[in-house]
């Protein structure tokens, strides 16, 4: 199996010529990480006539190499943008897909340029403008109503990345058994965090979220909308690393959309602002909503998959108490 490296060039411009990726006459002139990845290896490639970004997923997380994952997880967004592209709008909004390797879990996809992501706003000294809200809004207004089917089936089902999504999501920010301390995240978060994961209202209430997470849906979703998959370009917003797709509940997209601006301390207009902006709004089922809310604003204080949030420690500790009473709505 070939194994993407960024200090092995010779080897990569082998493989790449192999694959016709890269013509004869064409060489590598540079080889570098677009930004810090979580979940896998991704490297772009400038060459003497263009520039791709290249893709590989690994048995584990990047970010977290103890954290095992699907190791072909990669095709699975590969199918997803090859699907999405059949819609200008949603296309537009997302890189292109150039090639798909199957046999080596990797995925060549356009080159979006110089661009940051949203993670800025975990600083919590800027804030999101309505024109961006605009565009992040209408991608899931079109992804969700254009891609929607009648009979639901096994397409995009995404069933290991999935079951990994919610054992972090809906099992281990209540488990005590995780050897993970938070306090080595914030001093005192831990003792905050042993009330909810001696909760049991509320680990029943999130268990039963969990089941309608893993439940099937009509509707595609990005599976993972938070800043960290919203790019910032030259062409206007970019939406990045759909591995967590799946064909499920709209409500989720929404929640964890909505959570991130709970997180960032964004204005509360600018979550009405949403609300009065996605076109299917009405048709959600509320509890639903708020419950996905809650869970993912908990995870995200509570849980591995951390944030690189600027806030004390009071702060945290209202915005749990928040996420437990959306919880248990």
């Amino acid at each position: 199996m070939f194994i993407l490296n960024e200090n092995e060039p010779t080897e990569l411009a082998a493989y790449l010529r192999e694959n016709n990726w890269l013509e004869e006459n064409e060489t590598i002139n540079s080889i570098a990480k677009p930004g810090e990845g979580n979940m896998n290896y991704v490297l772009r490639i400038v060459t003497t006539k263009h520039s791709f970004i290249i893709k590989q997923s690994r048995g584990y997380v990047e970010k977290y190499p103890q954290v095992l994952a699907p190791a072909n997880r990669v095709l699975t967004e590969g199918a997803f943008y090859t699907k999405i592209a059949a819609d200008f709008d949603v296309q537009d909004a997302m890189p292109k897909i150039i090639a798909i390797d199957e046999a080596n879990n990797l995925i060549l996809l356009e080159d979006l340029g110089k661009s940051n992501d949203f993670t800025f706003l975990y600083d919590l000294e800027e804030k999101i403008q309505e024109k961006e809200l605009h565009q992040l809004v209408g991608y899931l207004n079109g992804l969700h109503q254009n891609f929607q089917k009648e009979i639901i089936d096994e397409e995009l089902s995404n069933s290991a990345m999935r079951a990994l999504n919610y054992e972090h999501i809906f099992e281990f920010p209540y488990r005590d058994d995780t050897g993970f301390d938070l306090n080595t995240v914030q001093k005192g978060l831990q003792e905050i965090a042993i009330t909810y994961k001696n909760d049991v209202e509320l680990k029943l209430k999130i268990e039963s979220l969990g089941s309608l997470y893993l439940s099937k849906g009509k509707y595609l979703l990005h599976g993972d909308y938070y800043p960290g998959s919203w790019l910032k370009t030259e062409n206007g917003i970019k939406i990045i690393d759909p591995e967590f797709c799946f064909y499920g509940l709209r409500e989720f997209d929404l929640a964890v959309f909505i959570a991130h601006l709970y997180l960032t301390q964004q204005e509360k207009s600018k979550i009405a602002y949403i609300k009065n902006n996605y076109l299917y709004f009405s048709e959600l089922n509320s509890e639903i909503l708020n419950g996905f809310i809650g869970t993912e604003i908990m995870r995200r204080l509570i849980g591995l998959a951390q944030l690189p949030l600027k806030m004390d420690l009071e702060t945290k500790a209202n915005l749990l108490t928040f996420a437990r009473t959306l919880i248990l709505k």
